[in-house]
């Protein structure tokens, strides 16, 4: 397979990663899968890392890719591989850029695993915290009930959530890095290494 066709296979893996991200980002404005005022709402949430970071910051690179298959450039000095060449460098940029952006959505995932949710710590409700840190709430599955009493299930919704989050930041991260190296090797040898660069 040509490096362009390669990377349009990666363009559209990235999209429905992106799609997944933002959904659970929205998501967790809704901690427990009930609307709580804007103070309420855990820290993490609001650096949008899925919204940003695996969301907008991925569909760029997501776009580029997806394009570089049919990427016929006209050429320069009268080569005509150049354009793709070009193209194929440029791509590189991209994957950076996507690369970032998925890492940002990784810490922040993992800084709102280990921080777990805010929420109503007694029975008044007039008390609303971070009961748990460091982590040490992971195994211990009946500190959930016990240290987060209001909304019902919001540990396990956001366990949930921002582990979907930092897995599909590491994929979107793994991808983008495939892609830096496809992309050098398309710069180099040209859209297909075992033949000409017309071919498909």
């Amino acid at each position: 397979m040509c490096s362009g066709g390669f990377a349009k296979c990666l363009g559209i893996s990235l999209m429905p990663l992106s799609i997944v991200c933002v959904l659970c980002n929205i998501l967790l404005f809704f901690p427990g899968g009930t609307s709580v005022e804007r103070e309420h709402i855990t820290d993490e949430v609001l650096y949008f890392g899925g919204i940003l970071g695996s969301g907008v910051l991925m569909i760029f690179p997501a776009l580029v890719f997806l394009g570089l298959k049919n990427n016929d450039c006209c050429g320069c000095c009268g080569n005509e591989s150049c354009g793709r060449r070009f193209a194929m460098l440029s791509s590189i940029l991209f994957a950076a850029v996507g690369v970032a952006g998925a890492g940002y959505s990784v810490i922040v995932s993992a800084v709102a695993i280990n921080h777990g949710p805010e929420c109503m710590v007694n029975s008044t409700g007039t008390q609303w915290g971070y009961p748990f840190s460091n982590g040490d709430y992971l195994s211990n599955k009946t500190a959930w009930t016990t240290g987060c009493l209001e909304p019902a299930g919001v540990v396990s919704w956001h366990l949930s959530l921002f582990s979907v989050l930092l897995v599909m930041g590491l994929i979107q991260m793994a991808l983008c890095a495939v892609q830096v190296v496809n992309g050098l090797l398309g710069c180099l040898c040209g859209d297909c290494c075992g033949g000409g660069d017309g071919a498909v």
